[in-house]
């Protein structure tokens, strides 16, 4: 057999099935209004959710420090790549989260790839959350510990099976925000079972940062969760526009980290550019405080509206607003229609989410307009019609 043979039918059977992927080309900024594939589309599929993106101080702050620092950074943070804009943002990020510390990585992926692996050895075990995302999945099966999943926020079932282990380190590990179903995770809850078994908690709190809590720090500031509840996780690229991602939490954690963290380790830094960028979103979120309060406004109205439709919505109060549809043929029939009347909303679809679970995941921002929101909802009406 040709060795190309088991991937063309593996590529079949994902076309037969409806779960093909294709990257669409855009040919502008991140805002809700966008060309893609060389058409004029209104957007609701962007994780931008306080429409920082494509904000002209953070774009200013970037082509200044370009103009410093240049382009690349040259080599990791621990060989000389670790700029002083990199520096002040680490800062920057531990006050802000009221933390002692923070460190800096290129991805969120990477960023729970280095602190699971860093924390659990072999004879550990690692509790998730059935739906969380696949990086912390992907983290916790490299570390090599044993990994449990419990259900979805289901802290009786995960109590059990903590009480079960008999030997070796527990981490808890969870979304704060669920990117597919918009839900939050029990956190106080969890944090008080970390405390009852001397377990780890991390948080992965990609879409809660920046949006939850009445500064924007996110899920564990809204929940009132400090430094000795949860490690936090954050990106930069969702709420914050910008790029990369960090980790939060003790002097002690932090110091681990930058010794046995892997990706941290063995990866060039990102751009200090982006490290400026960051900075000056980060400004905003702290002081342009109607994003978040618009925001709000808009997911209560689509709400409204989308229950008077009579759409299967989940539980969300977040900027993540998915409509179940089920079958993925469906799925990606409303998402094609919705296209035609350019409307950009994705069907997510499995193994994103469950077999049986295909939605229209449809995410706000508070640089979408009130008209903006009524718009897609008529559209959707018309459609599901």
């Amino acid at each position: 057999m040709n060795k190309y043979t088991r991937l063309r039918q593996l590529l079949v059977e994902r076309q037969t099935q409806h779960l093909y992927r294709r990257p669409r080309i855009t040919e502008s900024p991140q805002q809700p209004s966008m060309q893609v594939n060389g058409k004029s589309m209104l957007t609701f599929c962007s994780n931008d959710y306080l429409g920082l993106a494509n904000h002209p101080a953070i774009i200013r702050a970037l082509q200044q420090a370009a103009d410093q620092y240049g382009v690349g950074s040259g080599a990791a943070h621990l060989v000389n790549g670790h700029s002083r804009l990199h520096q002040q943002l680490e800062e920057a990020l531990a006050e802000f989260t009221q933390r002692e510390r923070a460190l800096l990585f290129s991805t969120g992926y990477m960023a729970n790839l280095g602190l699971t692996n860093a924390l659990a050895e072999r004879h550990d075990t690692v509790y998730q959350d059935r739906l969380n995302h696949a990086s912390l999945l992907d983290a916790a099966l490299l570390s090599g510990a044993k990994l449990i999943r419990y259900a979805h926020n289901n802290t009786e079932h995960l109590s059990k099976r903590l009480a079960a282990q008999t030997s070796g380190q527990k981490i808890i590990v969870t979304d704060g925000v669920f990117s597919m179903d918009g839900d939050t995770a029990p956190v106080k809850a969890l944090a008080t079972l970390a405390h009852a078994h001397d377990a780890w908690l991390i948080v992965d709190d990609a879409h809660g940062f920046g949006v939850l809590g009445p500064t924007g720090a996110g899920l564990l500031e809204a929940e009132h969760l400090g430094q000795a509840d949860a490690i936090l996780m954050g990106t930069l690229g969702k709420a914050l526009g910008t790029a990369g991602a960090f980790v939060a939490g003790s002097t002690e954690l932090i110091e681990f980290l930058i010794q046995t963290a892997r990706p941290y380790i063995y990866t060039t830094a990102q751009p200090p550019a982006m490290a400026a960028a960051t900075l000056a979103s980060l400004k905003i979120v702290q002081t342009e405080t109607w994003r978040r309060e618009h925001l709000q406004d808009l997911i209560q109205i689509f709400r409204k509206g989308a229950a008077q439709l009579g759409l299967d919505l989940m539980a969300s109060q977040t900027a993540i607003q998915p409509i179940l549809v089920g079958e993925n043929a469906k799925a990606l029939a409303i998402s094609q229609q919705l296209e035609q009347r350019g409307v950009l909303i994705t069907a997510i679809r499995p193994p994103t989410v469950p077999t049986n679970t295909a939605r229209l995941r449809i995410t706000l921002s508070a640089a979408h307009t009130q008209q903006q929101v009524e718009f897609l909802l008529e559209t959707l009406g018309q459609i599901l019609k």
